[in-house]
């Protein structure tokens, strides 16, 4: 019989386009392998549900946003490099053809693998008493994926003691280095996501995909080799939009004076 997460681990619930959803186990809210694929499976249904225009991830409780990977499933043998869904850790951070923008909002502690899921996210809100750490090379490990995306988002000397030494960061401080958008009190959280997720959906989606696309594929790329792959037509989701009908309504929108009818083609 397959492995399944903890019934109520994780909730999804739809309000519109925006997709809420809650990671709810334990004190913790720490994630097994089981719990991971069962947000990748629900991430999944996300960028497949065309309705479905911004997904908010948060956890339940005051105290943990999420602490990381499991260390007791962990002690009972699941191993570190266990099926975690075709999302990976967390169910979206390396999900193929995820061109939506996922909003992390952070109850409390992001811990560990906590901390790499809102390094995964398109935006971030935080409570004022969030913190942000990486324990893992004091337990042996390594936190793989903020050894990737940490370096490209802090600077280098920040970002070696956060992984090398595992600094904390605060609420105040990610704000100011970037990683966070916003910091507000705990009974504003979710009202300032919601509130970011309806600023996005009033765009079109064809460009919010585009721009998402682009991000990922050109990031990497010296600035003339971006350029080249914008203009070369592999850019499946940039295309989509330069031949999409909503790329003339919104001039057309702007110059009548009216609010854009947005038909996502």
């Amino acid at each position: 019989m397959a492995e399944s997460a903890t019934p109520g681990a994780v909730t999804a619930v739809a309000d519109g386009p925006v997709l809420e959803v809650t990671l709810n186990r334990g004190k913790a809210n720490a994630i097994d392998a089981a719990t991971s694929r069962e947000l990748s499976r629900v991430f999944a249904g996300f960028r497949d549900d065309a309705d479905l225009r911004v997904a908010i991830l948060t956890g339940a409780g005051d105290r943990f946003f999420c602490a990381g990977w499991d260390l007791n499933a962990a002690a009972g043998g699941e191993e570190f490099e266990a099926d975690y869904g075709e999302g990976g850790f967390g169910g979206f951070g390396e999900l193929p053809g995820l061109l939506k923008p996922v909003i992390a909002a952070v109850n409390g502690m992001a811990v560990g693998g906590g901390f790499e899921i809102v390094l995964a996210a398109d935006f971030v809100v935080a409570v004022d008493h969030a913190r942000f750490w990486l324990p893992e090379a004091s337990l042996g490990i390594v936190p793989d994926a903020a050894a990737v995306r940490l370096p490209r988002m802090l600077p280098p000397a920040v970002a070696n003691e956060v992984l090398y030494a595992g600094r904390r960061l605060d609420a105040a401080e990610a704000l100011h280095s970037g990683l966070v958008n916003s910091m507000v009190g705990r009974a504003d959280l979710m009202v300032e996501a919601h509130a970011l997720a309806a600023r996005i959906v009033e765009a079109a989606p064809l460009p919010v995909a585009a721009i998402h696309q682009i991000r990922d594929r050109t990031q990497h790329l010296p600035l003339h080799e971006a350029f080249e792959l914008l203009r070369s037509g592999e850019l499946a989701a940039y295309e989509a939009m330069l031949a999409s009908e909503d790329a003339a309504e919104g001039p057309k929108a702007f110059t009548e004076g009216r609010p854009p009818r947005w038909q996502g083609s």
